[in-house]
């Protein structure tokens, strides 16, 4: 049976090794590993999907801001999110999606954004940044660059340029 929850100890190595296995580089872990030891870490959004005790999936959820004209309003940033290889497709990530989700909800999180599939994420009621106003630091194309309200108009009066925390730069 599967079970979601916050990492602990005992789960980092693993994590590390499920990351790297899922994206054949080890740049997202390397990323985790310096969120976990940085002040912006919320251990309570790193959560491990579990199998008998076996991490087969991972996702992190940090905070970050948007910017605009001196304005600068609070978000979290989905990144990232991984599934061993050879439990890929089988819901397993779509699950930690929402679990994770839920989770910055309750914690009174309003907004996410995440760079990645719009096809994958517009499932879970992502949105083109742009139509928004809020704008990547880099360039990315258009459509892949989203952002959801976790709260009802929470992006109302939000626009602006999302600024990442420079150990995102490695990635």
């Amino acid at each position: 049976m599967l079970t979601f929850s916050s990492e602990t100890n005992n789960d980092i190595a693993k994590i590390r090794e499920v990351v790297a296995d899922a994206f054949g580089q080890t740049n997202e872990a390397q990323l985790i590993e310096t969120i976990r030891n940085s002040p912006n870490f919320l251990p309570e959004l790193s959560i491990v999907a579990k199998e008998d005790e076996n991490v087969l999936g991972h996702i992190l959820f940090s905070p970050i801001t948007i910017e605009a004209q001196g304005q600068i309003s609070g978000a979290i940033a989905l990144a990232p999110v991984a599934v061993t290889p050879a439990r890929q497709r089988q819901a397993i990530g779509t699950q930690l999606v929402q679990v994770g989700l839920s989770k910055c909800r309750d914690l009174g999180h309003s907004i996410v954004v995440v760079l990645g599939h719009p096809q994958y994420y517009r499932r879970f009621g992502f949105q083109t940044a742009s139509n928004f106003g809020v704008q990547a630091p880099f360039p990315v194309p258009d459509e892949a660059f989203m952002v959801l309200e976790l709260m009802p108009d929470a992006l109302k009066d939000v626009s602006g340029i999302v600024r990442y925390p420079a150990y995102f730069d490695g990635v």
